[in-house]
């Protein structure tokens, strides 16, 4: 079987718009449809990964869907290592936290910066250095709890 330009566009477009095992089961019945050596072609000519294939091949035979995992993957949140973090962090800036004096916002405002958070929940919780987050993160973490790390208006 021969592959045209235009028939190989088709086939791509098509994989590319589809997700999760719908993909696989379409590129498995592709490679089926070009028969031997139909793996080796759809990753020469249409770029597809054999491993892909190989997946979808084996979801066809079985009939069974192989789930992805995507939820267990990536990096954790700081709370989930660090399950008192939040309510540390509000401890320590309630103390200096103040609203906006012309109450344009429902944010608390704190003169304290992200790296002195920091050193106080080191020194205060006896976090070490290395597992606590960046002050970056501690800032988002600040925002998301609705306080802010600066001088209200003046």
């Amino acid at each position: 079987m021969e592959l045209t330009e235009e028939v190989k566009e088709l086939l791509i477009k098509t994989a590319n718009e589809l997700k999760s095992s719908a993909r696989r089961l379409f590129m498995a019945r592709t490679v089926r449809a070009l028969g031997e050596g139909g793996q080796r072609r759809a990753e020469e000519e249409l770029g597809w990964n054999r491993g892909t294939i190989r997946k979808g091949e084996h979801e066809l035979k079985s009939g069974l869907v192989c789930v992805d995992a995507f939820k267990l993957r990536g990096r954790k949140r700081s709370e989930e290592h660090l399950p008192n973090l939040l309510k540390d962090l509000i401890t320590i800036v309630d103390g200096q936290s103040q609203a906006d004096p012309q109450f344009r916002s429902t944010r608390l405002y704190t003169r304290l910066t992200a790296a002195e958070v920091r050193r106080q929940l080191i020194t205060a919780f006896h976090y070490t250095d290395a597992e606590l987050p960046t002050a970056v993160t501690i800032t988002t973490k600040l925002n998301a709890l609705g306080s802010s790390l600066r001088q209200p208006y003046q």
